[in-house]
């Protein structure tokens, strides 16, 4: 198991260590489209990616739906249960076939202990957390809709020769859940930029084709 020696948040420990953590480590491998935590939901893990892809949401009773950041293998999430005893504060959900490595509270905490640098790079992956989160709230509050798709798009994608392409593949209900909008809002945005030669549809996936226009 030393795949844990590879995350960011362990590079400070010793084989020995790691070795101690690995005796309280589990595997769990999950389908796409499978949740793992639920909203709500009393658990003390912290879960580690070791292959895959997950979204972060947070949903209302009447099932809409706001997606709060995609996780790729190397990241992690449920760190806040080790810190509070409170119910889990957002889901998330498999979006490919996903390789879990998973590390209880409590071997966490003796592992705080011995090597105090852990703790300070999770402080530093949470202020990490803050701050996009705090810019995803602030482009809710303050651009328009356009902007808000625009700005999605441009954070999801990656070079690739020439052009722009999303990581992974998004309906325009996935586009509509992240930016806090009408699935109908959005399909028009999108027609209008396919027909302005802006992007195009490759594969389930968005190629940006040119510079996006400022305005709508």
């Amino acid at each position: 198991m030393s795949y844990l020696a590879k995350i960011p948040l362990f590079s400070g420990f010793a084989p020995e260590q790691l070795q101690q953590l690995e005796k309280h480590a589990a595997f769990r491998t999950f389908q796409k489209n499978s949740i793992v935590i639920t909203e709500g939901d009393h658990s003390d893990s912290l879960y580690v990616i070791v292959s895959g892809r997950v979204k972060v949401f947070c949903s209302d009773e009447n099932g809409r739906e706001v997606t709060l950041n995609d996780l790729k293998a190397g990241d992690h999430f449920g760190e806040l249960a080790l810190f509070d005893d409170q119910e889990r504060s957002a889901s998330v959900m498999t979006t490919e076939a996903c390789r879990f490595l998973i590390l209880n509270k409590t071997a966490l905490i003796e592992a705080f202990r011995h090597n105090p640098e852990m703790a300070y790079h999770l402080v530093r992956y949470l202020s990490k957390r803050v701050r996009a989160l705090t810019c995803n709230v602030k482009n809710l509050a303050l651009m328009d809709v356009y902007g808000r798709v625009a700005n999605t798009l441009l954070q999801l994608s990656e070079k690739q020769g020439d052009h722009l392409v999303t990581e992974i593949p998004l309906t325009q209900q996935d586009i509509a859940n992240r930016v806090g909008a009408s699935r109908e809002m959005v399909s028009r945005i999108m027609k209008d930029l396919v027909v302005g030669g802006y992007i195009r549809m490759e594969k389930k996936k968005i190629v940006i084709n040119d510079d996006l226009p400022a305005h709508y």
